[in-house]
């Protein structure tokens, strides 16, 4: 099977696949005004354009492939765009990255369409904190979500756990987190806050470098452990006493996108080289299943012009509502 690799000898196994930009939370750090419809109803990726899409790329090679942006949840075909991507057998792992507001509701039915891991949004696991972060009094609702999800049969390894890290907000909850974690096969996610279009204040307010929680690790004797090919951003750190697990995704870092191996489609279709990109590359124009080799020859020509770093996209960040398509 031929592998996406692209100028810089970068191999990519690992698809994010946008299926809207429509969330009904109100984080501070993403979307604090909520979600504003615009003016000209949005078409979103059908279920078979999904399926299309992920079909092209498993055959380049990809393994794995997330359902982000927005709250993938909130779609109502949802299941139905699981079980389309899970058609192909290439297609190790089907996640998703929710808000999880729905999980206790759904967890199983996602499960039975093909899911195989879930990534959980929870920035504080103090109630009235998440309140303030969220502008949703839900934490109880998302937590009885993660037992529905192992109740439903997710694998233990496969249910994660996504944290922006803000100083003097939710910096100092190590101790909480790892207390919840010591009993629970958890992966936590700290995720450093970046820059985005209309955040700068919030950003230099807030921004805290996940080194100060890698340190916090290494002096309790957490070791950070090797990373899997089509694994996401994150420095995994493992502890013999706990069962769960801990997570830090620094894009700031020297040296971060060396290690990308991921690329993304919006929801709108547009292939985009960069997470952090605006500019995309449309795939939706090839609408029929016997022109799958021109689809795949588009992408694998797109990934020639990808570049070194995102940090080469400064000017024309593309960070400007959702950080969901950051976790791992």
């Amino acid at each position: 099977m031929p592998q996406l690799t692209d100028a810089y000898e970068r191999k990519f196994y690992y698809l994010r696949l946008s299926i809207t930009d429509v969330c009904n939370f109100r984080c501070t750090y993403c979307l604090p005004g909520g979600y504003t419809p615009t003016a000209r109803p949005k078409s979103f990726l059908s279920p078979d354009e999904s399926r299309r899409v992920s079909h092209a790329f498993a055959e380049l090679g990809t393994e794995k492939v997330r359902l982000t942006d927005g709250e993938p949840s909130l779609r109502r075909n949802f299941t139905e765009i699981i079980a389309a991507v899970r058609e192909n057998p290439a297609i190790r792992t089907l996640a998703v990255t929710t808000n999880g507001y729905r999980m206790a509701r759904d967890a199983a039915s996602w499960r039975d369409a093909g899911l195989t891991a879930i990534n959980v949004s929870i920035d504080s696991l103090d109630a009235r904190q998440f309140h303030l972060i969220t502008a949703q009094d839900k934490l109880r609702q998302v937590m009885d979500g993660i037992d529905a999800a192992f109740s439903a049969g997710f694998e233990k390894v496969k249910v994660k756990v996504n944290t922006v890290l803000m100083r003097d907000v939710n910096h100092q909850q190590l101790g909480a987190f790892l207390h919840w974690i010591k009993p629970r096969p958890i992966q936590v996610h700290f995720i450093e806050l970046m820059e985005t279009g209309q955040g700068g204040a919030l950003f230099h307010q807030c921004h805290l470098s996940g080194e100060v929680i890698r340190l916090q690790l290494e002096r309790l004797g957490w070791r950070c452990q090797p990373r899997g090919c089509s694994d996401g951003p994150a420095q995994v750190f493992r502890h013999a006493d706990y069962q769960g697990k801990i997570g830090l995704i620094m894009p700031y870092e020297k040296d971060f996108c060396a290690s990308c191996n991921r690329l993304r489609v919006s929801a709108a279709g547009n292939l985009h080289l960069c997470l952090f990109g605006e500019r995309g590359i449309p795939l939706r124009d090839v609408p029929d299943d016997d022109q799958l080799a021109a689809l795949k020859d588009r992408i694998v020509r797109s990934l020639l012009s990808k570049k070194q770093s995102h940090f080469l996209h400064q000017g024309n960040c593309g960070i400007t509502q959702n950080l969901s398509f950051i976790g791992g």
